[in-house]
């Protein structure tokens, strides 16, 4: 049996951050029910991938779909009648949007006190960015992480994965779980806030270490280098752009394998490097070393060759390498499923594993699939009623 099987989600969220929370719960068993309006979320728009909505495929699957247009009191109605039978309901829209709506806790909670109403949003509901828009990019920068990314000489950057979204979605699901374990006790629901900055402020905690003090400078930019020494990214053959091995070599005995692997033992009668503080005193010196040797090796071979040894190492995979790992493909993380439009769509699996509860990786839903299931089974609308709100636009 599914873990979460008898949760009931109803996802009311739109991008990355809000469908990634909800997908994690589906994954887990969860039945997760999108509100989508008749358009669809703006997310089946975004990124499309050879005549697939890529984007929104890798954030929705395992969830039916209901097309429902609030905009109109009667969708409003429609909405607020699924809530009474649900565990969880959860947003991310922008400020004040459900407020506006009438579909803010207090409305949705006399509805059913023991809802736990999930609010995503980019800075909280209180506090002097409160209002402020926020995506992804923009809590990672809030956050101070674009300051710790990049080349010591060269401007803040960007880090290259969408974070600040998947991270808030993990955390919110973990926090759905803790309430929903809480209800199970109590019978109460609640009101659940999460602010993407303050979720990306958490990554902070190790690499910003160093000026970790109110009154402190701020931690600089270190680029591909840490604590100790050897420890960077090297150039492989044939040197195009992400032909790289990232080699951490900091301890002395992965010191010791290092010399032996690229057949330089000489290395170990240096009194430079005969000390962690030397080697990191020196490291130039080193970097050339290694590098030299990672020059005449791909990065798939320098990084069997040394991790082998006992060496931490990984070759710096791009996105087409991930989809060919061959690690990733024995075990099963990236799966062709099936589609009822596109045929077969590509997706990574789950990152967890239950021993006891095992959901199958499904597609993501078509818009309005299951809204004439939803609506009859759950508000008792007939065949006619249904025809009549398509009519007038309220369902699609």
């Amino acid at each position: 049996m599914p873990a979460l099987d008898g949760m009931r989600v109803l996802d009311f969220t739109q991008y990355e951050a809000g469908p990634s929370c909800c997908q994690y719960l589906a994954w887990l068993g969860a039945d997760v029910v999108k509100v989508e309006p008749p358009s669809g979320e703006p997310g089946r728009k975004t990124a499309a991938a050879g005549g697939k909505a890529q984007y929104f495929e890798n954030y929705n699957g395992n969830k039916r779909s209901v097309a429902v247009d609030v905009s109109t009191e009667t969708g409003r109605d429609l909405v607020r009648g699924l809530v009474a039978g649900y565990d969880v309901f959860v947003e991310n829209q922008g400020p004040r949007v459900m407020e506006k709506l009438g579909l803010d806790p207090p409305s949705l909670q006399a509805v059913n006190p023991a809802l736990i109403y999930v609010r995503i949003k980019g800075y909280g509901l209180s506090g002097p960015y409160a209002e402020y828009r926020s995506f992804d990019m923009l809590a990672q920068a809030a956050a101070g992480l674009f300051s710790l990314t990049g080349a010591a000489d060269g401007p803040p950057m960007r880090p290259g994965g969408t974070f600040g979204d998947t991270a808030t979605g993990a955390h919110s699901a973990m926090a759905i779980l803790a309430a929903y374990i809480q209800r199970e006790r109590t019978g109460e629901g609640q009101i659940i806030e999460m602010s993407m900055h303050e979720v990306m402020t958490m990554f902070i905690r190790t690499t910003g270490v160093r000026g970790w003090a109110l009154d402190g400078e701020p931690a600089p930019r270190i680029g591909n280098k840490l604590g100790g020494a050897p420890s960077d990214m090297y150039a492989c053959k044939p040197f195009g752009t992400n032909d790289y091995v990232f080699v951490m070599a900091g301890t002395v005995k992965m010191w010791e394998a290092l010399c032996k692997v690229i057949d330089r033992l000489e290395l170990l009668e240096d009194t430079r490097f005969a000390t962690g503080s030397g080697r990191e005193e020196h490291a130039g010196v080193l970097y050339e070393e290694v590098a030299t040797w990672c020059r005449t090796k791909t990065k798939h071979e320098a990084m069997t060759l040394l991790s082998e040894a006992g060496i931490a190492a990984s070759a710096i995979m791009d996105t087409q390498d991930v989809f060919h790992d061959p690690h990733l493909q024995a075990r099963g993380f990236v799966q062709e499923v099936p589609h009822p439009v596109h045929g077969t769509v590509l997706l990574l699996d789950k990152p967890f594993r239950l021993e006891k509860s095992d959901v199958p990786l499904q597609a993501a839903p078509v818009l309005g699939a299951d809204t004439d299931t939803v609506l009859g089974s759950e508000l008792g609308l007939t065949a006619d009623a249904l025809a009549a709100l398509r009519t007038d636009g309220v369902i699609a």
